[in-house]
């Protein structure tokens, strides 16, 4: 990265990768997890309803794939911008 500009288009670039992560993150854990919890419960999934599910492996789950794709795609935007190790 030679200028400026091409360096704040990188930051930019993985501070929305980040934040569309963190946001999934958000969803799967708090929002599955917690707030929908009751509307989940019908759902089974193992034995358990889908909810519980959610706040007890799901969320986990979900942060293991989010962090394969964070990598993946910093990947991908390194070669993008010419800072590939």
């Amino acid at each position: 990265m030679a200028d400026k500009s091409s360096s704040n288009a990188y930051w930019a670039a993985n501070i929305r990768i980040i934040m569309i992560s963190l946001v999934i993150w958000f969803v799967a854990s708090y929002g599955l997890g917690i707030i929908l919890r009751p509307m989940l419960a019908g759902v089974t999934v193992g034995g358990t309803d889908l909810g519980f599910w959610f706040a007890q492996q799901g969320s986990i789950i979900v942060f293991i794939v989010l962090i394969f794709f964070y990598a993946w795609r910093m990947n991908k935007l390194d070669a993008e911008y010419g800072v590939e190790e």
